[in-house]
């Protein structure tokens, strides 16, 4: 498998950096990639490998210090869920879940745009929910997807009515990862009022303990890729919380994620990671060093070292843009940074199931086997164009209005392109 060294100038990284990622894949060469098969063909979810990264400290990364974590950048922790991607896809999937919960309470406090009232009604909440993963090794899920349009096109369908002592949730989620094998749910929601539309500056994040009555995993998982996900659905019938259980205060939500563009691009590290797994797959098959596979040297045929080339090419301008945007990302970011983030989603997104698809047609049929990760990075890699909130079809429309029109031109265009506008970033 390739080296950090291989792709990033880690003479800019801090010795806490470089460690951690050492250490994915030295887990992801004994444990991950070792199971990666049993996980898919059963949909089971990776419990063992969560039991390595709680262990070694992975749950805590985006944790501050001052908190008893890594207080890793977004940049440095989406390093680190691509090498393990490189290993198991769906593992660093379902991790960046839960990484993402921690990002939210992390980069959300920090916001400039927060009063000092909601800091402080703030910190005593992350603080809360930061000590479970620091002292407990709790597991965070973050499902917000409720099928349908695109989840930012409108207030969260899944409601709140406050009660005493608390609120009652109601609602539904689709695509739930590590649903029945996480601790909490980070349940998005709305707050309803008689007499009031639903709206996104009532907008409510609580963390639902595993156990709640109410609470129930729902459905059959049983889908082409990313089966190791556990991503059934919730049904939350009045699921009581408290105060106790709020991850940010009434409307911070929407007041920061719209300003904070990148962190609903965190998918990405995972298919950045397969495709670099896809590209060392390919080159150790080709040398003949492929584990379990005869020692043959594929490489005497001029069309398979073309194909790497092509392979190669593609992989490191992938990476190139990729790692721009996570190097820059930043909140309130100038329409430049949040175009090349758009256009990086798009280059990772779709470029892994190229790159997926030409690794089985350079080392041919032996790769449509089970015992050959290729078909499962081939099946992995098609889910990631279709993940919301950005989707390559979304990614591509908001390109080409951002390319094309100026920002406060962009509300006042016809109907017709009212997907462009749902949820593009505006500046503040």
């Amino acid at each position: 498998m390739s080296k950090i060294e291989d792709y990033y100038d880690i003479s800019t990284f801090s010795e806490e950096h470089i460690r951690m990622l050492r250490l994915a894949n030295q887990l992801g060469q004994a444990n991950f990639a070792p199971r990666a098969a049993t996980y898919d063909q059963g949909a089971m979810f990776p419990t063992e490998n969560y039991q390595d990264l709680a262990e070694h400290g992975f749950l805590k990364l985006v944790i501050p210090k001052e908190y008893g974590g890594f207080g890793f950048s977004l940049f440095e922790y989406a390093t680190v869920g691509a090498e393990i991607g490189k290993y198991c896809g769906a593992t660093a999937l379902t991790f960046n879940m839960h990484t993402s919960s921690m990002m939210w309470l992390r980069f959300m406090y920090e916001m400039p745009n927060l009063t000092e009232a909601e800091k402080a009604a703030m910190a005593p909440m992350r603080e809360r929910h930061f000590k479970h993963v620091v002292e407990n090794h709790a597991i965070f899920s973050q499902p917000i997807s409720e099928g349908g349009a695109n989840w930012t096109s409108s207030p969260i369908a899944t409601s709140c009515r406050k009660v005493d002592g608390g609120w009652l949730i109601n609602g539904f989620k689709k695509f739930a990862s590590l649903a029945g094998h996480c601790d909490y749910y980070s349940i998005v929601c709305t707050e309803h009022f008689d007499g009031k539309e639903p709206a996104h500056e009532d907008t409510m994040d609580f963390a639902v303990h595993k156990d709640s009555p109410g609470l129930e995993v729902v459905g059959e998982w049983d889908p082409m890729g990313m089966r190791a996900t556990s991503s059934n659905d919730l049904l939350l019938k009045d699921v009581f919380v408290s105060e106790a259980d709020l991850m940010m205060p009434a409307g911070v939500f929407t007041k920061t994620l719209g300003q904070w563009p990148t962190l609903m691009a965190t998918l990405t590290p995972s298919y950045m990671g397969q495709a670099q797994g896809v590209f060392d797959s390919t080159v150790a098959y080709l040398k003949g060093e492929l584990p379990g596979q005869p020692p043959i040297d594929r490489r005497v045929f001029p069309t398979k070292r073309m194909s790497v080339s092509k392979m190669y090419q593609q992989l490191c301008g992938m990476r190139a843009q990729w790692t721009q945007t996570f190097k820059e990302a930043q909140a309130f970011p100038s329409k430049e940074q949040v175009m090349r983030m758009y256009a990086s989603q798009v280059a990772v997104m779709d470029g892994v199931q190229e790159i997926a698809a030409m690794a089985i047609r350079t080392c041919g049929g032996q790769t449509l086997l089970k015992d050959q990760p290729f078909e499962r990075y081939y099946r992995d890699s098609r889910c990631a164009a279709t993940m919301l909130p950005y989707t390559t079809e979304i990614m591509e429309e908001y390109l080409s209005m951002m390319t094309l029109y100026e920002m406060d031109e962009i509300d006042n265009i016809g109907t017709e392109t009212v997907s462009a506008r749902v949820s593009m970033w505006r500046p503040a």
